[in-house]
């Protein structure tokens, strides 16, 4: 796909086909992701997301289609594609036994770029880190770590980052943590291929949001494109007097029970019994 991608493509896939012996994992996958936006690959477990991550990072090979990334053909390019991209896995990969700052500054080293103490300070600054920087990374909370990880995969400015469920395990708070830094990815023109189980995640970071679904791109589009695709609410409203013994409960916490044939005109004699 050389050459192929529009201009404002960063990644672009066409009838992407991938099995594993009997079992066929994709089935024509096909989406395109403009520069310096967010792209939401939304799906359940085993609907095929990572897999498609793994294609695109050059980590595996697919049967069939064509994918590019900044104009480099996966398949055909793969050193170009791998100086281009980053990739964030569903599990942090920072050493523990190393502190935040010495985590980046490693990654910087192995990078062969100058002055890795820099870097690793801007990033630290950029992820509000600074103050745990000194700290080992076994120490950070999970929204922490997660920061951390997604900072070491910018070094390098790469122009293409994909983030593979990036929130799953993480508690609402660090949740939160990690949707600002994705959100700070694209403000800094990161191109972000996101795979997320969750809807809300989708909506709250995506321009677009394409669904897969056994191996299939269902739907692609935007929230408000994908909305309008959803049938109209319904509210429906069913009025239901109280009986007495439920005003009793609300009122007292007590059971209430009525003497038998007590109800006939509509009350009834009660009998308290406690807890």
């Amino acid at each position: 796909m050389t050459g192929t991608a529009t201009a404002t493509a960063a990644i672009q896939v066409r009838g992407l086909e991938k099995s594993y012996k009997d079992l066929q994992v994709l089935r024509g996958v096909d989406f395109e992701v403009e520069r310096g936006s967010i792209f939401a690959l939304l799906g359940s477990n085993g609907a095929g997301k990572t897999t498609v991550v793994r294609i695109l990072s050059t980590l595996l090979k697919a049967d069939a289609g064509a994918a590019a990334i900044a104009g480099f053909d996966v398949a055909a390019q793969p050193q170009k594609v791998r100086e281009t991209i980053s990739l964030t896995g569903q599990f942090a990969a920072v050493d523990e036994v190393l502190s935040g700052r010495e985590n980046l500054v490693l990654i910087a080293q192995l990078r062969h770029l100058p002055d890795p103490g820099r870097i690793a300070d801007e990033l630290l600054a950029r992820f509000s880190l600074t103050d745990a920087g000194t700290r080992r990374a076994a120490t950070y909370s999970g929204g922490m770590r997660r920061r951390l990880d997604i900072a070491m995969s910018l070094i390098g400015d790469p122009p293409v980052i994909f983030l593979d469920e990036p929130t799953t395990g993480l508690d609402p708070a660090a949740r939160i943590e990690v949707w600002d830094a994705v959100r700070e990815l694209a403000r800094g023109g990161t191109t972000v291929l996101l795979t997320t189980q969750y809807l809300e995640e989708a909506e709250q970071l995506a321009d677009r949001i394409a669904i897969l679904h056994k191996g299939r791109i269902i739907v692609d589009g935007t929230l408000s494109e994908l909305k309008r695709l959803l049938p109209p609410a319904q509210v429906e409203y069913i009025e239901k007097q109280p009986s007495l013994e439920d005003v009793f409960f609300a009122l007292t916490g007590e059971e209430d029970t009525a003497e038998p044939g007590d109800a006939a005109d509509g009350t009834a004699t009660t009998r308290k019994e406690g807890r």
